[in-house]
C-alpha cells in the first residue's frame, strides 16, 4: 500500500495505490479531475479502470465535485453516508450550491489558481450508502467512520492496522494553528466526533486543509484538547451559514495554500 499526496484545486488529494486498484478517499473539485486521471495514467502508468473506489466525505465542492465526472470515466464506486436527504435540497439547498461553488473559485483566486470548472450536480448519485463502521468496498482494510459536524452526514476513512486516518474537513490546519472548519453546523456532534478522534489516538492524520501530519502522542492530545475547548458552540442553520461564509472570505482570507473556510 502506498498513499500519494496530491495538490488539488483548493485542497489535498489521497489517492490510495495496491496492486489490485487504487482507492480514492474523497470526491475532490470537479477541477480535479483532470489532474487525478493524467496522475494515474501518466504517473503510475496505470488504466483508469484501476480507480475502484472513491469516497464522498460530504457534499462540498472540494470533497464531491469530481465523483460523477470520474465515475464516467474510471467505472469506479462511488460511497457517501446512508441518510435520507440530498445535503443540498430544497431552495436554500440551492442557493448554498450555488455560493459554496462561488467561494471554491474566490478562494482557488486567492491561492493564485487559474480559474477552473467547479460546475457538479447538488444532487449525490452514491452506488454505496454506508453507516458506522462499514469497510470500504473493494478495500476492506479501510473502515468508514461516522464523524459529523461540519455537516450532518461526514465521514472519516480509518485503516485500523496501520492507525492512520483521513478526517477531511474535521480538523483544519493552518499557519497559525488548528481551528474548526466554518461553518459548524452541529457543535455537540463536531466536539463528539473530536473526541472520537482523540481516542483513536491515530499515528498519522490525513487533512484536507493541512496535509499529512505524523503525531506525537504529546502534540495530538494538546492539539485535540485545544480544538474540543475552541470548537464552536452555537450551531448555524446552512443558508445563513453561507452568507456568513460570503462575509468572511470577503473579508480577510488566510493565503496558506490549504486554507479553506
Amino acid at each position: 500500500m502506498k498513499i500519494h499526496h496530491l495538490t488539488g484545486y483548493i485542497q489535498s488529494i489521497y489517492l490510495v495505490e495496491y496492486p489490485t486498484g487504487l482507492l480514492l478517499l474523497d470526491g475532490c473539485c470537479r477541477a480535479d479531475v483532470l489532474l487525478i486521471s493524467e496522475f494515474i495514467e501518466l504517473e503510475l502508468q496505470r488504466p483508469l479502470s484501476d480507480l475502484k473506489t472513491l469516497v464522498v466525505t460530504h457534499m462540498h465542492p472540494d470533497h464531491a465535485g469530481a465523483a460523477h465526472k470520474l465515475r464516467q470515466l474510471t467505472g469506479c464506486v462511488i460511497v457517501s453516508a446512508d441518510k435520507p436527504q440530498q445535503w443540498y435540497r430544497g431552495l436554500n439547498g440551492l442557493l448554498m450550491h450555488w455560493i459554496d461553488m462561488a467561494l471554491t473559485v474566490f478562494v482557488a483566486r486567492k491561492l493564485k489558481k487559474p480559474w477552473k470548472n467547479v460546475l457538479y450536480s447538488r444532487k449525490l448519485k452514491p452506488d454505496v450508502k454506508v453507516k458506522e463502521g462499514d469497510q470500504v468496498p473493494h478495500f476492506p482494510e479501510w473502515t468508514l467512520l461516522e464523524t459529523p459536524g461540519h455537516t450532518d452526514r461526514d465521514l472519516s476513512v480509518f485503516h485500523p492496522q496501520e492507525n492512520w486516518i483521513y478526517v477531511a474537513d474535521l480538523i483544519i490546519k493552518l499557519k497559525r494553528g488548528f481551528i474548526a472548519p466554518f461553518p459548524v453546523f452541529h457543535p455537540n456532534k463536531y466536539r463528539q466526533s473530536l473526541r472520537r478522534i482523540k481516542q483513536i489516538a491515530p499515528t498519522k492524520i490525513m487533512l484536507a486543509h493541512g496535509g499529512m501530519l505524523q503525531m506525537q502522542d504529546a502534540d495530538f492530545d494538546h492539539m485535540m484538547n485545544e480544538m474540543i475547548e475552541k470548537s464552536p458552540k452555537l450551531p448555524r442553520t446552512p443558508l445563513r451559514a453561507s452568507l456568513l461564509k460570503i462575509k468572511r472570505v470577503m473579508g480577510k482570507i488566510d493565503t496558506d495554500k490549504d486554507n479553506k473556510l
